[in-house]
């Protein structure tokens, strides 16, 4: 069960978002909310994967950091850095300076092109992951699901990095593929409209 609990305003929140106001602005604006822009996709896969041993506050922390380090996360723009901008960006104190995610994160926007060609859109390709769930039952704290795993399973092939099953469970609950609000925190039924209304990208091959 989700715990929750009541925030200034007198409403319930979840309750991981209780620490500070960076987590409730996440929370309440974000986290759970179907993305289907390419874009903002990429980010959010890349941001999971620096935040593996992390916390995610740290993320937050050094998000715009990280837009400005990475082009904004244009893809196109990530897959041409050079080994001299990898070099660069270990250096820059303001992002995770860890070698292997730099590099992944350059290697992934490589993949992401690949990906495009053969689906139309990143969105197309990740949404058929989305887990089958009963949103009117409370849901389970997890870290991985079948489908996590399977997504995991078939990036590594496609030879994306830093792509674990938990790591995709957490992107899974950031681009609102699953609905993880409790049932009685104000995002739940926000997150459950709106993916109600959000048109599911279909497979175009280009």
């Amino acid at each position: 069960m989700i715990e929750t609990f009541t925030a200034a305003d007198n409403k319930a929140r979840c309750k991981w978002c209780a620490a500070t106001q960076q987590y409730m602005d996440y929370h309440d604006n974000e986290w759970g909310y179907p993305v289907v822009d390419d874009q903002r996709l990429f980010e959010k896969v890349c941001l999971e994967g620096f935040q593996s041993g992390l916390s995610w506050l740290t993320i937050l922390n050094k998000r715009e950091n990280f837009r400005a380090a990475f082009a904004n996360f244009d893809f196109n723009q990530v897959a041409q850095f050079t080994e001299q901008d990898a070099e660069r960006l270990v250096l820059d104190a303001g992002i995770i300076r860890h070698r292997g995610k730099i590099n992944a994160t350059i290697n992934n926007a490589k993949r992401a092109q690949q990906m495009i060609k053969e689906f139309g859109s990143l969105a197309a390709y990740f949404w058929q992951y989305e887990p089958k769930r009963d949103e009117s039952i409370e849901p389970e704290v997890l870290a991985t699901c079948d489908e996590s795993i399977a997504l995991s399973k078939d990036l590594k092939k496609r030879g994306w990095k830093f792509v674990g099953p938990t790591t995709m469970y957490a992107l899974m609950q950031a681009m609102g593929m699953v609905n993880d609000h409790a049932l009685n925190c104000i995002s739940h039924a926000k997150s459950k409209k709106l993916r109600e209304e959000f048109k599911r990208p279909i497979v175009v091959t280009i």
